[in-house]
């Protein structure tokens, strides 16, 4: 992988991770059609590289996360169903769902559609909204009940913010208070996926793709803080429809594109 590969692989990462569009899809998209093989450092520089998301958000949420007891066992609870079930399904995760291309453009389509059923509900039936202003405010029961939710973004193409926000919006949260617990809700999971998969492959390393891992996780950094900033501003004001369309879109092209062209 060239340091121009790198670049355009972490820009990617950064604009894609906590958006409800799967960063994993974008990724294996972008590296298929830069021919970029898909190997098994390949499939570690795109779980590694997510740290680098992480950090902004622990950046942005400094205060939260490091003063706020009650938002901090929020995560915590949070965390301990997906983390469970990333753990149980990690060899599965690399050696069959990573690279998958056509699994994750497929899913990719079919969660658009869902995102697309639940705007509509939200916006013909109108239900009454919870009274919460923050993660602070939501219980442990809807902590467990999104960490769960969360785990099914072990699929690709699914994303950890799309399925969060499906399951947010069913049980009535508001939407800031939901894309706040998907950022917060990433730390200890894409740390988790990150540090699990360094331990099991990062002494294989060479010091040329140690650079490139930290070239791609400094890059993805700072472009995923400036989304994570756009994002919040963005929900404040529309509805998430508008990813639901680019999801069906989007992952038509990709099979379209993968099948006559990267085949």
């Amino acid at each position: 992988m060239t340091i121009i590969q790198t670049l355009i692989l972490s820009l990617v990462e950064g604009i894609t991770e906590f958006l409800p569009i799967s960063s994993t899809a974008h990724l294996e998209f972008t590296a298929r059609l830069m021919g970029i093989a898909q190997d098994d450092f390949v499939s570690s520089f795109i779980i590694i590289i997510q740290s680098g998301a992480i950090m902004a958000i622990v950046w942005l949420y400094r205060r939260k996360i490091f003063l706020s007891r009650e938002a901090f066992l929020r995560i915590l609870v949070g965390f301990i169903p997906t983390g469970i079930i990333g753990f149980l399904l990690y060899t599965i995760i690399k050696k069959f769902l990573l690279g998958n291309f056509f699994t994750a453009a497929t899913v990719l389509i079919l969660g658009g559609v869902v995102l697309l059923v639940v705007e509509h509900w939200i916006s013909t039936k109108q239900p009454v909204m919870k009274r919460v202003n923050s993660i602070e405010d939501l219980s442990y029961r809807d902590m467990i009940y999104l960490g769960i939710i969360q785990s099914l973004a072990v699929v690709p193409g699914i994303s950890r913010s799309g399925s969060l926000i499906v399951g947010g919006l069913l049980i009535k949260i508001p939407r800031v208070v939901i894309i706040e617990t998907a950022f917060l809700l990433a730390i200890p999971t894409m740390v988790a996926a990150a540090g699990y998969d360094m331990i099991k492959t990062g002494v294989s390393f060479s010091s040329y793709e140690w650079l490139i891992i930290g070239l791609g996780t400094i890059v993805s950094g700072f472009v995923a803080y400036a989304t994570a900033r756009w994002l919040l501003d963005y929900v404040r004001k529309t509805s998430f429809a508008i990813f639901g369309w680019y999801r069906i879109v989007a992952g038509l092209v990709l099979i379209i594109v993968g099948y006559f062209f990267l085949m």
